[in-house]
């Protein structure tokens, strides 16, 4: 996808150091940054310099190929599978991209893992830039259909960032949106702030325009009076870790919107590659929510008069703030899961059909 005119995907190895976007930056800064060892890794995805549910993976999976630059004895690299697992929980590709690395690089002899590595890592993000255009060529014939009975803008209401940026290349809910824009059909998207860390307003609406997606930000509040009122023709949100049962955990916030959604019957999908699906948790309760720092509800970042990004605190500071990151929704409120085999209903028997 496009920055500035110019084609790029959020990771790629280049001169013996794993460039990122730093999405910290964005949207006021385009900066492109060299991880150059496993910590760096590590900490790209806990301070969210990467984000994104397979762009986390990948990251962790150039980040087994950074720690076997170091060393290539296997048992360091487990430990280091270790520290990349724990260093953020709910997202469910991190944990299948290191697994899938280490499994790959068991018996391998040592003056061949660091080449392995680098092979498998960029295996699983060629590999996600396909789903993810799979994905979209998906989720594209809802739009169409969509837009065959209507004969007008199709209003897409999304949630968090679950664009290009939050994965290889393409992204997951707004995939069939560039693909309905590759179609020329006219779209227009709601996009959610998606406080605390504002991807929407910060990311989502940042490379639509850059793809020159008429796109409209607002409040989080903001999606049940619009499908009220008429204005939302489908919901299309990413996901984080999909249970094997149907029920989807993502950005929080995505919860209520689903059930504006149902309660509108405006349908709601959710996008996804394989990678997210979890086959082993069977209840909703059992999945690792992740509670981040309270600092990111209570500051706000933005450019000031000179040009220069700064941070302010918008609470009380004797007030206390809870930060969860993910809530669950449940799969009967989800119309559809949007996947690179297909659309299936949510489901244990419509994703086993789809993954046989």
């Amino acid at each position: 996808m496009k920055i500035q005119n110019k084609e790029y995907r959020t990771i790629w190895y280049e001169d013996d150091v794993v460039k990122i976007i730093d999405q910290t930056k964005l949207p006021h800064q385009f900066v492109v940054k060299n991880l150059k060892t496993v910590k760096d890794a590590i900490n790209a995805i806990k301070v969210m310099e990467v984000r994104g549910a397979p762009l986390i993976g990948g990251t962790a999976a150039y980040g087994i190929a950074l720690a076997a630059q170091e060393n290539t004895d296997y048992e360091f690299l487990k430990k280091i599978a270790e520290e990349l697992i724990r260093s953020r929980p709910t997202a469910i590709n991190l944990q299948w991209a290191v697994n899938r690395m280490m499994k790959k690089l068991l018996g391998i002899n040592s003056n061949k893992i660091l080449n392995t590595a680098l092979k498998e890592a960029k295996e699983i993000c060629d590999e996600d830039e396909k789903f993810c255009e799979n994905i979209g060529i998906n989720g594209l014939k809802i739009i169409e259909e969509i837009y065959n009975k209507k004969k007008d803008t199709v209003n897409i209401l999304t949630h968090c960032n679950a664009g290009w940026l939050a994965t290889i290349n393409w992204g997951t809910a707004t995939s069939p949106i560039y693909h309905a824009q590759k179609k020329g059909i006219p779209v227009h998207i709601w996009v959610d702030e998606t406080r605390p860390r504002n991807q929407g307003a910060n990311l989502t609406s940042y490379e639509l325009n850059e793809e020159e997606i008429p796109n409209t930000i607002i409040a989080d509040n903001t999606g049940g009076i619009l499908m009220q009122r008429g204005e939302v023709d489908l919901c299309i949100v990413g996901t984080d870790r999909t249970l094997s049962n149907g029920d989807v955990c993502n950005k929080i916030g995505t919860y209520l919107k689903a059930l504006a959604a149902y309660d509108n019957n405006v349908p709601f999908y959710v996008a996804l590659p394989s990678s997210t699906i979890d086959w082993d948790i069977k209840d909703s309760k059992n999945i690792p929510i992740e509670e981040r720092n309270s600092e990111e509800l209570s500051h706000v970042e933005g450019i000031d008069e000179n040009n220069e990004i700064k941070k302010v605190l918008i609470y009380p500071s004797k007030s206390k703030a809870m930060n969860l990151a993910f809530d669950i929704t449940p799969a009967k409120y989800v119309t559809g899961l949007i996947t690179e085999k297909g659309i299936c209903e949510a489901s244990l028997e419509g994703l086993k059909n789809l993954f046989k």
